[in-house]
């Protein structure tokens, strides 16, 4: 199984696990979805810039906002984060180099351990 498809089902397997978040209350893995929002705009820039057509990291991110549900200000926050992840990477490459392939597959890591990690600790 690629890294790829991994890192997709364990963001699936945590967005139908984690509980609903109860009102106006941080959940405790939130600081977790705001890297995890970070990772994924990083990987819908980096990726594209890359040869990858198409909004598959873009939806993921779309998906984890839909299943949270939050509030207006959590979900500014989270939407933020996706920007600000696509945003420094695109500040800083302009093409597909060795460095990109490297932080991919960074991110991918990342992006697999976080979802993983948070589903076990928080999921229901």
């Amino acid at each position: 199984m690629s890294r790829n498809t991994r890192f997709r089902a364990a963001l699936l397997g945590l967005l139908v696990t984690l509980p609903l978040p109860a009102g106006a209350v941080d959940a405790p893995y939130e600081e977790r979805l705001y890297r995890l929002g970070e990772v994924l705009g990083s990987l819908h820039y980096l990726r594209n810039l890359c040869g990858e057509t198409g909004s598959l990291w873009r939806e993921q991110m779309e998906a984890l906002v839909t299943a949270e549900d939050p509030a207006p200000e959590k979900r500014a926050r989270l939407v933020a984060s996706f920007n600000r992840g696509y945003r420094s990477n695109s500040e800083i490459h302009m093409n597909c180099t060795q460095a990109v392939a490297a932080a991919i597959a960074r991110y991918m890591k990342e992006g697999e351990q976080l979802t993983h990690e948070t589903a076990i600790t928080f999921g229901n």
